[in-house]
């Protein structure tokens, strides 16, 4: 017979919990509180999303849209990768913009890479529903994949 823990079961972690390992980069670019956090996968597949304290989740703001075109010449949706060695792939430094997103109330924001890697992929469901952003955290905010280099945080907590 199973020991009995008051009809409370305990709650099994989040794939999040399972697979990722969490890095925090703040402060980016100098800008307060603008923290991201990178999601680290055992493959070394790295995931960037905005960190639980950024002013976009903590204010309540209304996101009005998101940008991937960073200048006349680059748009983060225009990369093409294929084959095993990920040809095609946008290689990107630390301080690299990934997006722009734009509030209701003028403000903008600068998503950066945080690592130095190559682009895999952008989420481009954001691009149609902007708010899922601000949904529950770590199911929402996957922004890019990332395979990146070697560690380049300045300022990590774990």
């Amino acid at each position: 017979m199973a020991a009995s823990t008051g009809g409370i079961s305990p709650a099994a972690p989040s794939l999040v919990d399972r697979y990722f390992t969490r890095w925090y980069k703040a402060d980016v670019k100098g800008k307060p509180c603008e923290d991201h956090c990178i999601l680290q996968h055992s493959n070394r597949i790295c995931v960037i999303t905005l960190a639980e304290s950024h002013p976009l989740l903590q204010n309540g703001k209304t996101i009005k849209s998101i940008n991937y075109q960073i200048s006349a010449n680059c748009s983060r949706l225009q990369n093409k990768v294929s084959g095993k060695f990920k040809r095609g792939a946008q290689f990107l430094t630390e301080l690299a913009p990934l997006c722009r997103i734009s509030c209701s109330d003028g403000e903008e924001y600068t998503v950066s890479s945080c690592v130095r890697g190559r682009l895999m992929e952008v989420n481009e469901n954001i691009l149609d529903k902007p708010s899922i952003l601000q949904e529950k955290f770590f199911k929402r905010s996957i922004f890019f994949r990332e395979e990146h280099y070697f560690p380049c945080f300045t300022e990590v907590t774990v």
